[in-house]
């Protein structure tokens, strides 16, 4: 890990500086348009990149973050890597910090904890008002539905990691808000997301060739249709997300996508990600972890061992690399070794990833079809069956990471299960039984939860290495059953069994904002720690 993950947040003042320049040279009244307001003129999208461009790639760059020449690979280190990638399953640390007592062990470093909050309230959500406020002023209404799907985007990945946030009344460069309860933010989203899609469907269907911030649009290209998908598959992700907490508010909000004339994400060239262009080439920070700090500092972690060899899933040679020996070798979460070599050597699996290539994703086709596959298990109207959705979502994951092997093979499988885990780095006291014995092939005869079971461990797969998901999925169901901590170091804040549930909020909000942390703790419904359940945690 480099020291640059404890730099100074600046991008506030860069993001006034920046204010200022564009207000300056942006003076001029426009005129009001007398034309059909789902139609959008040469002179409007001129306006409209001149003032909104700047904060839409802002708000891209700062989802999920990487090395764009602003942001660093350390900063997405400790905004998910070191905290929600490990909590999901999908990667396990090797660095030798504090000897183990960190994250990894449940032992929080005040570093490692504060970057997604930091990087949501000083970039996401700047971005967000100003280009919100700078549409509006121009009458495209359109833009600033584009800016609310991002946001939520990219603010749900904030809340769904700490709980309460100061979101409802965030004004410009100001978070000194009392937080709201997780139930309220949920419930914005929800009504952002309404009002975007319903006026991005409008426009589009009024507008069927035409683009939006197509130059600074990092994710679609301008492509209208396809950010309608996006949102329908956001709001049907975040649905599904508030299912135990109130069902009727999720059955309703999944089926307002379900019943939207756009649909969903479909295939691998819908999903959302951040495509390279020459306005952006970036590194993939994912690779710089695996392979540039220190040689490395993370590694397969040993759930994915246990599913993906147990199920001999052709995606393992697309998310990880042979061992020595020719096979997949992951590590337990929470090791304390007296000798941490072997771990970063080659006995153990490393990161598949290209930092040129590999595009930062940040919602995979797969997913779409899983989500609607638990909607249909529901019995909510979703458009298919639940086992016709759970086919394609293996299909499209098989499709997403290029795999040659047979799709109807590994959907027939109905005896491969999760294998017991083996530390291969031969240090002793850190294997572990199979975490569970779910199958792959789809079956109607069996019960409620083992068919979720299946649909959200196929999910989990699908949308690796995706981490606040796939840890937000494990704390909504349960599913897949993931290996608990080798180590417990919470001081019994934290049960190993039931695993971590949350991140504390920031240092730097007690040391600048602490009577509102206070109101924040107040609606979390417990102490500020990695053991309180979330809102939607009920299940």
């Amino acid at each position: 890990m480099t020291t640059a993950i404890f730099k100074n947040i600046k991008l506030l003042p860069a993001l006034g500086l920046l204010t200022v320049a564009m207000a300056s040279s942006c003076t001029k009244k426009f005129e009001d348009y007398n034309t059909n307001k789902h139609e959008a003129t040469e002179e409007m999208m001129a306006t409209d990149n001149l003032k909104t461009g700047a904060f839409f790639t802002q708000m891209q760059r700062n989802v999920v973050l990487f090395r764009d020449g602003v942001n660093l690979s350390s900063d997405y280190q400790v905004a998910q890597g070191l905290t929600s990638d490990l909590y999901s399953g999908y990667i396990a640390p090797t660095g030798t910090w504090y000897g183990g007592m960190h994250n990894g062990s449940y032992a929080f470093i005040a570093g490692w904890i504060d970057k997604t909050f930091t990087s949501g309230f000083g970039s996401v959500m700047p971005g967000w008002y100003y280009m919100d406020m700078y549409a509006k002023e121009q009458g495209l209404n359109e833009v600033a539905a584009l800016a609310k799907v991002v946001k939520v985007q990219g603010m749900h990945r904030v809340a769904d990691a700490y709980g309460p946030i100061p979101y409802l009344n965030f004004g410009a460069r100001d978070v000194q808000n009392n937080y709201n309860a997780l139930q309220d933010v949920y419930k914005k989203f929800f009504e952002e997301l309404d009002e975007a899609i319903d006026v991005l469907t409008l426009y589009a269907q009024g507008n069927p060739s035409a683009t939006l911030l197509a130059k600074y649009d990092y994710v679609y290209g301008g492509n209208v249709a396809n950010w309608i998908k996006f949102a329908n598959t956001l709001r049907l992700r975040l649905a599904m997300r508030v299912v135990y907490a109130d069902a009727a508010l999720a059955k309703t909000q999944a089926e307002k996508s379900a019943a939207n004339p756009f649909g969903f994400i479909a295939n691998a060239n819908e999903r959302a990600t951040i495509k390279r262009s020459n306005d952006l080439d970036y590194l993939h920070p994912l690779y710089e972890i695996a392979y540039t700090f220190n040689a490395g500092e993370v590694r397969m972690s040993a759930s994915m061992d246990s599913y993906l060899n147990g199920f001999s899933d052709p995606r393992r040679a697309a998310y990880f690399t042979q061992a020595n020996d020719g096979n997949y070798h992951g590590v337990r979460l929470g090791i304390v070794a007296t000798n941490w070599t072997p771990y970063s050597g080659a006995g153990i699996s490393n990161l598949n990833v290209n930092q040129n290539t590999t595009e930062v994703v940040w919602t995979t086709a797969a997913e779409s079809y899983f989500l609607r596959a638990e909607g249909a298990l529901r019995g909510w109207n979703m458009g298919g069956s639940a086992e016709s959705f759970y086919t394609q979502g293996v299909a499209t994951s098989f499709a997403e990471n290029n795999i040659t092997a047979s799709v109807s093979t590994y959907l027939a499988d109905n005896t491969s299960t999760p294998i017991a885990f083996a530390d291969n780095s031969g240090q002793s006291g850190n294997n572990a039984p199979a975490p569970s014995d779910v199958t792959i092939a789809w079956d109607n005869g069996d019960g409620f939860e083992r068919a979720l079971e299946k649909i959200i461990t196929q999910k989990w797969i699908a949308m690796y290495p995706d981490g606040p998901e796939g840890w937000a999925e494990f704390r909504r169901t349960g599913y897949p059953k993931l290996h608990p901590v080798v180590t417990n170091n919470s001081n019994g804040t934290i049960n190993t069994a039931t695993q971590i549930r949350r991140i504390p909020f920031p240092q730097s909000e007690y040391n600048t904002n602490r009577v509102n942390v206070q109101t924040g703790i107040s609606v979390l419904g417990g102490p500020d720690g990695g053991g309180t359940r979330l809102w939607w945690d009920k299940k």
